[in-house]
């Protein structure tokens, strides 16, 4: 069993940065790779970003190459999504998800999924 809290959501004006992380506690969590994902109110949830578990190698979304980066420090159990140029389109609760077998951008594809954290970006 994986458990997984997300932190560091707030607002921030448009242009503004953020860096979510996601704590993970388990047994073998350090093996698990991750996901980051999002959902805003009334759309589908998205596919942001993912790491392997030893971080060598990482996935992202198309609406946020370039702004966002995930990497992971597995002294620590953490995940961490830094967020740069937001946008009020990144409004959304931020969710980061692990999974075991093979990296993925497929949400049904994760096994263990936190409470999200709230992003809200104004213009």
């Amino acid at each position: 069993q994986v458990q997984l809290v997300e932190s560091g959501g707030g607002s921030v004006q448009a242009g503004g940065s953020l860096r979510l992380s996601c704590v993970s506690s388990g047994r073998t969590s350090n093996t698990y790779h991750m996901g980051w994902f999002r959902q805003a109110p009334g759309k589908d949830r998205e596919f942001v970003a993912a790491i392997s578990w030893n971080g060598a190698s990482t996935r992202y979304g198309d609406s946020v190459k370039g702004r966002i980066t995930v990497s992971r420090d597995n002294a620590k159990n953490t995940v961490y999504l830094q967020m740069n140029s937001l946008r009020p389109e990144d409004t959304a609760v931020y969710y980061c998800a692990a999974k075991s077998g093979v990296i993925s951008v497929l949400g049904d594809s994760y096994t263990y999924w936190g409470q999200g954290t709230q992003v809200t970006v104004s213009s």
